[in-house]
Formats: C-alpha cells, structure tokens, sequence
C-alpha cells in the first residue's frame, strides 16, 4: 500500500523532546520510519524550511531530512567527525521559533557520518550552507535549539570581549 505523505504538527520551543537527545534508529529502512521521511519532507517543504530534525515533529529520533542547494538528504544517527578551524557567522532561523533569527558561529566545513534511508552508511564533507544546515539539523538530535546555542555563544564572547 502507498504512503500518501502527510503534515505533521511542529513541535513548540517549550517541547520537552525539542531538549533531549534523541534515540539511535535501529532501521530506518522499516516501513513506519519510511512513512515518516516522506511525512518530514512534505512537512518542511509545507513550511518552506531546508532542513527538519524528527524532534520537531514531536519524534525523539535521530533523523534529520534536509533539502537545500539542490540536494536532498536522509540523514539517520548522523555524528560530526571532524570539523575546520575556520567557522563562518550566519543569521539562522528555525520551524521551532518562528519569526526569529540568531546569529551563530559555526564550522566552515564538516565531515558527517551517518545512515541514508537506504540503510547504507554514507561519509560526506560538506562546506558553506550545507554545513551549517547540516550542523543546525543534528543539534536538534542532541537537544539544542538555537537559542540555546546563541546564548552558549554569549557568554563566550562575553568573555572574550567579543561583544
């Protein structure tokens, strides 16, 4: 029987699974978690996001779907391997706080490992935008929103005389 993809109600900020950490997906190639990327894609394009992490839609899962730059991406248990020296500063904003922005320092390049929804295990390097969406999505799986992110970053600034 074929899925008909459907819109799943974001998560608000104050959403206990929004920080949490998400649990590891033992197959992402079932049939239930199948259903559930189609459902997250059609959500995020409906909300004109480029990335949405299954905490956002009520589901402490580490998946994560993102379509930005032309590329369309699964990312299931996904860890960040390695990171740049370099980072790069970027006003971002979230399906989870509508209507706002922070500026956040990221990592200018990533390497990521993680599970396509093929259940095949995938290495990219990712610089520019798709990193940073990338960096945004998986901290979404670990419990961190951006505005927690930002006030970390503050208080680093703070102390640095960054402000």
């Amino acid at each position: 029987m074929t899925h008909t993809p459907k819109l799943l109600p974001l998560a608000d900020e104050h959403a206990d699974v929004l920080h949490q950490r998400a649990q590891e997906i033992p197959d992402i190639t079932a049939p239930e978690m199948q259903n559930l990327i189609a459902d997250m894609f059609y959500t995020m394009t409906h909300e004109k996001g480029c990335g949405l992490a299954a905490p956002q839609v009520g589901i402490g899962l580490q998946l994560s779907v993102i379509e930005a730059e032309g590329n369309r991406f699964v990312i299931g248990n996904p860890e960040i391997i390695s990171t740049s020296k370099e980072r790069v500063f970027f006003e971002e904003g979230c399906l989870s706080l509508p209507g706002r922005e922070y500026g956040l320092i990221r990592h200018e390049k990533i390497t990521v490992r993680y599970t396509d929804e093929h259940g095949s295990q995938k290495k990219i390097k990712l610089k520019g935008f798709l990193a940073i969406v990338f960096q945004h999505e998986i901290d979404h799986l670990y419990g961190i929103m951006i505005n927690d992110r930002f006030e970390d970053q503050e208080k680093a600034r703070t102390a640095l005389k960054f402000d």
